[in-house]
């Protein structure tokens, strides 16, 4: 099973994505002769076994689920959580700023729960490499065994090791450097012997405080990266619903009332009883509906969700760049 390849028939042992609604989606090895039981009933492991990734499989009680190949952007929903992990958003965007394309070297560090793993592994296929670094042993262990499962293991190799204190002992192989640390100031020197030292390449750090911004981007200057820039993600929500369309007379005795309203209580309840009356009288008229009166609008949420973490992106410039001009 392999979530950098399309396959397209299920078999037994794969791992497929079981769709159940919007926000339920679960993992599930494929075992023969087991079922599956959720709120909308059972579904036998043998009937999914030979049938196309995407199909809808319907229970003996009429319901239905879908079972979806895995990828990279579903796995970042599924995974078992074993620390905070990057999201599309980030993920995405990192991709860019790093220049990830098939072919890059590149270090990440740390792992953790392997989300963003998946998708670098993915875009430099098949020819680049990750070189992927995590402190934490029983997670390094787990992880390796998931890049195994997924069929990624040729593109990555994970090193139990804590990198602030001993560093990337890599030099002059890597294109692009990912930082996901409490102290990535301390993995920066070590980050940029890893780099190609004849040709340009980009880092960048991920930090949820400010703090740590600042004293990264004091140890990158002190290193001489250069056009170092921080970024923040934000998510922001659109919701799509229809409203009353108001012609500027409408607007002009909309203030009207709500001044009435706050000069007169009794004429406002007044008011009020005239207009059900009113409503009464005409619910037996025939109306015209008016296509016109409404019309769809875009808005965003009152509240939107905080960041994640800062992006700090900073350029490695290649060694002759950085030299001094020797003394005549």
């Amino acid at each position: 099973m392999s979530l950098h390849k399309y396959k397209r028939y299920i078999d037994e042992g794969d791992l497929v994505a079981v769709y159940l609604g919007r926000d339920s989606i679960k993992p599930m090895i494929v075992t023969k002769d087991e079922s599956h039981v959720n709120k909308f009933g059972t579904f036998p492991h043998n009937d999914w076994i030979g049938k196309e990734y995407g199909s809808k499989v319907v229970s003996s009680r009429g319901t239905f689920i879908y079972l979806l190949h895995p990828t990279p952007e579903l796995w970042t929903l599924i995974l078992p959580h074993r620390t905070q992990i990057l999201y599309i958003a980030d993920i995405s965007f990192i991709s860019a700023y790093l220049d990830l394309k098939p072919g890059t070297r590149m270090i990440e560090s740390g792992t953790g729960s392997g989300s963003f793993s998946h998708s670098i592994a993915r875009t430099i296929a098949p020819t680049g490499h990750l070189f992927s670094f995590e402190f934490h042993e029983r997670r390094a262990e787990i992880a390796r065994q998931e890049f195994k499962d997924h069929g990624l293991d040729h593109l990555i190799t994970l090193n139990h090791r804590d990198v602030c204190r001993d560093g990337f002992d890599l030099s002059d192989t890597v294109n692009a450097v990912f930082l996901d640390l409490p102290a990535p100031w301390e993995a920066v020197a070590s980050a940029k012997k890893a780099f190609k030292q004849h040709r340009t390449g980009k880092i960048c750090t991920f930090s949820p405080c400010m703090e740590q911004v600042m004293r990264t981007v004091t140890a990158l200057n002190e290193h001489q990266f250069v056009d170092i820039t921080m970024f923040e993600c934000l998510i922001r929500n659109y919701e799509v619903q229809p409203i009353k369309k108001l012609t500027v007379q409408d607007a002009i005795n909309s203030i009207r009332s709500m001044d009435a309203k706050r000069r007169d209580p009794q004429a406002n309840a007044e008011a009020k009883a005239k207009r059900r009356r009113n409503e009464f009288d005409e619910t037996d008229k025939e109306t015209d509906v008016d296509d016109t009166a409404e019309m769809i609008v875009s808005r965003t949420r009152t509240e939107m969700k905080g960041h994640t973490s800062y992006l700090t992106f900073a350029t490695f410039l290649p060694v002759e760049a950085v030299q001094a001009p020797a003394s005549e």
